[in-house]
Order: C-alpha cells, then sequence, then structure tokens
C-alpha cells in the first residue's frame, strides 16, 4: 500500500493530492488527519469481507513491525506463516516464534476491547504486557519490574522502580485527563507516558504500542505503523523529548504514522 498521497474529500469527489514534498505543522497535521478520519467514516459501515481482510493484513504487519524494531528476525512473510498457518519457521529461535504469536495475540485483544469502550486501568496495561511476555518471561509477564534497567545505546535514565507504582497511578490519571483532547494526541501521550515510566523489565515498547493503538481504535481510527526503516528516527524523536528537549519531532513523527495508516485504509476504497 502506498503512502505517498493523502486524501482530500470536495462536494462529492475523492482527490488525491500529492503530498510527498510538503511538510505540514502539528496543528495543521491534526486537521488533515481529522478530515481524512470524516473520509473514511464515510466509507462505514466496512464490507464485513473488506473489513476481515483489513484486521488480518493489519494484525500481520503490526505483528512484524513491532517485533523488528525490538530485533525480531523473522520477515514479513516468516511472521505471516508463524501466527496465520502455525508454521516453524528453520533456524528461527523459539522466542521469536512465541513474540510473533503473543503479538498478534495482544492485538486480538485489543481489537475486541476498543469496541468495548472500557475506561483505560493499570489492569488493562498489565494484560497487554502478560499476553506480550507469556511464555518468554512468565515471572515478569504482566508485572512491574523490581529492579533498575538502562536501555543499551540510550543516555535516558529511567525511573527508580520504586516509584513505579506511583507513576502508573499518574499514567491513568493523565489518560483520563486527555481524555477530551484529540484521540491522536492522546495516543500519542499515552505510548510517550509508558515507554518514558519503562515500567516493565522487558516488552514496554511493544505494550506501548499496543496502548496507542488501542486508544486509536477505539476512536475508530486504523492502527498506525511503525517500521523498522524508521527505528532510528523514532527512537530518536523519543529520546529528545526524554532528554528534556522539545516533542514536536516525535508528536510530528506519531501523527505521521496515523495519517499514513489513514491512507493506506482509504486506499481500499479507491
Amino acid at each position: 500500500m502506498s503512502t505517498a498521497s493523502v486524501l482530500v474529500s470536495h462536494k462529492d469527489e475523492v482527490i488525491i493530492a500529492n503530498t510527498k514534498n510538503f511538510s505540514y505543522g502539528l496543528t495543521m497535521l491534526l486537521e488533515i488527519i481529522s478530515q481524512r478520519k470524516k473520509t473514511l467514516d464515510s466509507f462505514r459501515p466496512f464490507n464485513k469481507d473488506l473489513e476481515q481482510n483489513l484486521t488480518q493484513w493489519i494484525r500481520t504487519e503490526l505483528t512484524y513491525t513491532s517485533n523488528a524494531i525490538e530485533g525480531n528476525t523473522l520477515t514479513r512473510q516468516e511472521t505471516e506463516l508463524v501466527i496465520n498457518k502455525g508454521i516453524t519457521i528453520a533456524g528461527k529461535t523459539i522466542n521469536e516464534h512465541l513474540e510473533a504469536r503473543n503479538h498478534a495475540k495482544a492485538f486480538e485483544w485489543i481489537l475486541e476491547q476498543s469496541k468495548l469502550n472500557l475506561p483505560l486501568t493499570e489492569i488493562f496495561i498489565k494484560n497487554i504486557h502478560q499476553t506480550i511476555l507469556s511464555g518468554i518471561n512468565t515471572e515478569n509477564a504482566g508485572r512491574y519490574r523490581q529492579v533498575p534497567v538502562r536501555i543499551s545505546g540510550s543516555t535516558v535514565i529511567m525511573p527508580n522502580y520504586v516509584k513505579i507504582p506511583d507513576l502508573m497511578k499518574n499514567l491513568i490519571e493523565i489518560l483520563t485527563q486527555n481524555a477530551t483532547l484529540h484521540p491522536v494526541t492522546q495516543a500519542s501521550e499515552a505510548h510517550y507516558h509508558l515507554v518514558s515510566i519503562h515500567p516493565f523489565i522487558d516488552g514496554n515498547g511493544r505494550t506501548a504500542r499496543l496502548l496507542m493503538n488501542h486508544i486509536l481504535m477505539l476512536h475508530g481510527y486504523p492502527p498506525a505503523v511503525i517500521g523498522p526503516s524508521d527505528r532510528i528516527t523514532y527512537i530518536n524523536s523519543l529520546e529528545e523529548a526524554q532528554l528534556g528537549g522539545s516533542k514536536n519531532n516525535y508528536e510530528h513523527f506519531i501523527q505521521q504514522s496515523v495519517l499514513n495508516a489513514l491512507e493506506n485504509y482509504l486506499e481500499s476504497f479507491l
């Protein structure tokens, strides 16, 4: 699916405008995102077969990309075989297979939860994490870390583990307070705060991206895909903010990822 075009609604026509060489400010980008969302909503209710196809595609895509960012070496095609066909890939580790199957299960769970529109809780976040680490690190799955951690290759200092329970309670308060913000801003903030708290021994990034996408789906947005080719830009934008710099690059990155997701979905209807 191409992400080089943006769809705009004009009367009864859908016009494709090339935006590859344009750069938008944060406010304008949110306005464009909202406009694309309205265009996507005009196609609802989706054809059941198309919706099922899109769900299966995004399930594989999110599983492949989110795990690849963390170092999983399964290719997109291998991920598809593992999670949809139950095939074991020669030369790949057991953990890599488990990471794929677990992420797919976690996505299915948040997809179902997004239809219920329940308040976000610490238990909800822990459930995502428990699924992510199931069979890989069962002892720590769904449990806040009890040790200090440092991220390899990063100068960001993560919070002392004794502060995590209070920080997570504060996170839920932040998510509740952000409920009136633009959904993309809500999702972006949830992701940022969770990875910055780093409450778990492992699996924080995958959990944060699933939390972000759960919030997007709650509001009818397609999940945002962050591919391995964007890893450096993604990590650098996060670290810039975590080290006391501007959060603008991070917010722009997330907003652009959501816009790309909307464009990919809209192409299915043209």
